[in-house]
């Protein structure tokens, strides 16, 4: 599909009119990149953009993040979860399958096994983090495709993966229909998608849905959608842990550049929460209440400047 140029004379009856208005009457450049391509392609339901909701770790914080969306009369459109299929039973992970289903919502669980979670000590020394999701060994491969195949059982059909390998496998057994056709195989941003090669790669491979690493500008971010047509997914407000970003007012750029998007929202200055459980209840409930205020000031952007849909 072809590409329009966003050049600069849009500027006069675009997004933001009063602060160009502003810094054009002082003679100041208004924006850092200029002639940006904006992207045409959208969801299969026509529109530009969607929120997801992270780190929902199983059904009561599902539950206490569709009560906060209805006070603030926020609608969002997939939730995912880090602690992994494996670390919920399966009444869990069925109940957060209904309410899905109930609410129209899809429901993104990540595969379990990890090398962090491992005996192997590379994850955890100071170089480490880029091995943390990956699979250590034939073992943990089977384990974590029987943990995609117990998922499938369970009525799951969207899963997060954190290893290249895991990828191909999965998006083989959903050609060979090991999988349904419609399962969804969602990269982690712990497997950072950084460029237009790997994006490619990654589609290749099967996936239906990018996670582009946190820190990418606005012209990365184009270059990888000029290169792919499947739905990106780019953090808005991001964990501490992956860098921290807050980037609320571009949220309406992002929409511009990087349609089909999901803009995820979590929360800063929060503690880890993987593995989630009982333990940490509270906090996994009062977080996810936080992620879908950070999500409503940042749909508040797309509103305020003209991107509704």
């Amino acid at each position: 599909m072809a590409e329009q140029v966003w050049p600069s004379t849009r500027e006069a009856d675009g997004p933001m009119k009063k602060s160009i208005a502003l810094l054009s009457a002082q003679n100041i450049q208004f924006r850092d990149a200029d002639g940006l391509p904006e992207s045409t392609k959208r969801f299969a339901d026509g529109s530009r953009w969607k929120i997801e909701i992270p780190s929902v770790e199983g059904p009561l914080a599902f539950k206490a993040i569709l009560d906060e969306a209805q006070k603030r009369n926020m609608k969002f459109h997939r939730i995912s979860q880090g602690s992994g299929i494996m670390m919920q039973t399966d009444d869990e992970i069925q109940e957060m399958v209904a309410l899905g289903a109930k609410h129209n919502l899809e429901v993104c669980l990540f595969v379990g096994p990890r090398a962090a979670w491992d005996i192997g000590k590379q994850p955890l020394s100071s170089a480490g983090g880029v091995a943390s999701p990956t699979l250590r060994g034939t073992d943990q491969v089977r384990y974590a495709v029987e943990d995609v195949l117990h998922a499938s059982e369970l009525g799951v059909r969207s899963v997060l993966v954190g290893d290249i390998g895991l990828l191909k496998v999965l998006g083989q057994a959903r050609r060979l229909g090991d999988l349904p056709s419609d399962f969804i195989l969602k990269t982690s941003v712990a497997m950072p998608c950084t460029n237009a090669a790997t994006a490619q790669t990654m589609v290749e491979l099967g996936a239906s849905t990018l996670n582009l690493a946190t820190d990418l500008s606005l012209q990365q971010i184009a270059a990888i959608r000029a290169q792919v047509d499947i739905p990106v997914d780019v953090y808005v407000e991001g964990p501490d842990d992956f860098g921290g970003v807050v980037r609320h007012y571009e949220v309406p750029d992002l929409v511009r550049v990087a349609a089909p998007v999901y803009l995820k929202f979590t929360v800063r200055n929060s503690p880890g929460l993987y593995p989630a459980g009982g333990h940490i209840q509270s906090v996994v409930e009062s977080t996810g209440r936080e992620r879908v205020r950070r999500a409503a000031i940042g749909h508040s952007m797309l509103t305020r400047y003209g991107f509704e849909k």
